[in-house]
């Protein structure tokens, strides 16, 4: 973390980032995407998870790209390059803190592995903390929640002890969060995901401070189809979501941002790529724009 606060110095000495934040939009990062406040769907904001895209900048490198995308938010995983992590030390928060705070781009906090479905005690014990320590890393550091998976369904296990398991987990969370002013975000995700299973889950999590994460998987189109499986859930969601590219694969994003729109979704939409573009901030540009004008086609047809 030294090497990065240090970059981050000499960037700001240099009027790089300053020079980088030039490449940004109109629109202010910051503001509503489109029209009036009270407009359907106006209130979403865009941003990006560092899942592969931006998996190997720093933190310094992350924000300044972020600005030059026109993207307002990060959620970032912890084990990648940017190095925010539990190991930081109180003033190393308070660096991390300032540098997303004299930005425009806003941390969201922590993107992690941590689940509660495992059949052995000890290690859903151990994830319970380990999420505990996280919900404290994003206070410190400016964020404003975590994210978890539930995550897995076990041979030999019913389906329903799991899941009792796993929102039992989830409320203990998600008081803990509370006391921070922190937010639980839980990935539809794993063998939990199909949104069924999902609702089972929530269903059972009294916890305000625990909402769900959509994820856009291929299971949100089973059964009675997207429109069933979104509504199944909807009252209960987070305040991100995880997209993947919106011009790669048959997934119906457009149905999906009518549905958003519809709901006057007030929370953040991500990024959250696969692929493997030359050049990342040009490629998350054009995704922006395609989001932006499926929003605009989501709220011209009033959806």
């Amino acid at each position: 973390m030294n090497n990065q606060f240090t970059r981050r110095r000499f960037l700001k000495q240099t009027g790089t980032v300053a020079a980088a934040a030039a490449f940004a939009p109109c629109i202010p990062l910051s503001s509503p995407l489109w029209g009036a406040e009270d407009t359907p769907g106006s209130k979403m904001k865009l941003g990006m998870v560092t899942y592969l895209w931006g998996k190997d900048w720093d933190l310094p490198t992350l924000i300044a790209n972020c600005e030059r995308a026109g993207l307002g938010g990060v959620e970032t995983r912890v084990d990648h390059k940017h190095g925010v992590g539990p190991a930081l030390t109180a003033s190393e928060r308070l660096e991390v803190k300032k540098m997303f705070a004299d930005s425009p781009v806003e941390l969201l906090g922590p993107g992690t592995n941590e689940c509660f479905d495992s059949p052995d005690p000890d290690r859903v014990r151990q994830c319970i903390e380990n999420a505990k320590a996280f919900l404290k890393l994003s206070h410190d550091c400016g964020g404003t929640g975590v994210k978890v998976k539930p995550n897995s369904l076990h041979d030999g296990v019913p389906q329903e002890v799991t899941t009792a398991q796993i929102a039992k987990s989830l409320d203990e969370v998600g008081t803990y969060a509370g006391e921070y002013g922190q937010k639980v975000r839980v990935e539809v995700h794993g063998s939990c995901c199909p949104l069924p299973i999902m609702k089972e889950i929530i269903d059972q999590v009294e916890s305000p401070h625990v909402g769900l994460c959509w994820n856009c998987n291929g299971q949100d189109l089973d059964g009675k189809g997207l429109e069933h499986n979104f509504n199944l859930v909807k009252d209960r969601f987070a305040d991100t979501v995880h997209i993947r590219e919106l011009n790669s694969g048959d997934y119906p994003y457009q149905e999906l941002m009518n549905l958003f729109v519809g709901m006057d979704y007030e929370g953040w939409i991500l990024f959250e790529n696969r692929t493997s573009p030359p050049d990342l901030v040009e490629a998350y540009i054009e995704q922006r724009e395609l989001f932006e004008t499926m929003v605009a086609e989501a709220m011209e047809k009033g959806v």
